[in-house]
């Protein structure tokens, strides 16, 4: 008999099993933690909304599907919210226009460079500098060799130099 994850226990194994990975991969997208788990709650609330049409085999690619349009959604509207603000009014800072626009300038770059990276690199990158996660338990979490996680954080960190350059 396959498993149906409208059963609470199933339910349950799922939730334990995939909710921090589905947390981490939205963190690193947005950059906002809060949002994360917003956002991976409310994968979860549709996936048990869900249960009869969704496999088990499937569950974890529903999730991350759902989790990844909504993080989509919230962007287009952070869009619409900031090209609204910016026509209507202009905020005084105490900080120096210049150094506004090239401290924004640059994180808009870095976040750039770093979205670009290949989705294995840019994983193992983040994992490593936002986790603070050693490249043993990285290569365990993702089930790759130790040698694999260096290789691709050296490619990586290569990339990024020469992004760094040109800034």
């Amino acid at each position: 008999m396959t498993k149906s994850v409208c059963q609470e226990e199933t339910f349950k194994s799922i939730f334990s099993e995939h909710a921090e990975a589905l947390v981490n991969f939205i963190f690193y997208k947005s950059g906002n933690y809060a949002e994360a788990e917003d956002l991976m709650q409310d994968a979860f609330s549709k996936l048990w909304e869900q249960c009869r049409k969704v496999p088990f085999e499937k569950a974890k690619s529903f999730l991350f599907t759902v989790a990844n349009n909504a993080f989509l959604n919230v962007v287009k509207h952070k869009k619409i919210v900031l090209k609204f603000e910016q026509k209507g009014h202009s905020q005084l800072s105490q900080v120096s226009p210049q150094y506004l626009m090239e401290e924004a300038e640059f994180k808009e770059k870095l976040e750039r460079a770093i979205s670009a990276l290949p989705d294995n690199q840019r994983t193992i990158f983040l994992m490593n500098r936002i986790d603070k996660m050693k490249y043993r338990e990285i290569a365990e979490k993702l089930g790759i060799s130790i040698k694999t996680v260096e290789k691709r954080m050296g490619k990586t960190l290569i990339e990024l130099r020469k992004i760094s350059k040109n800034l």
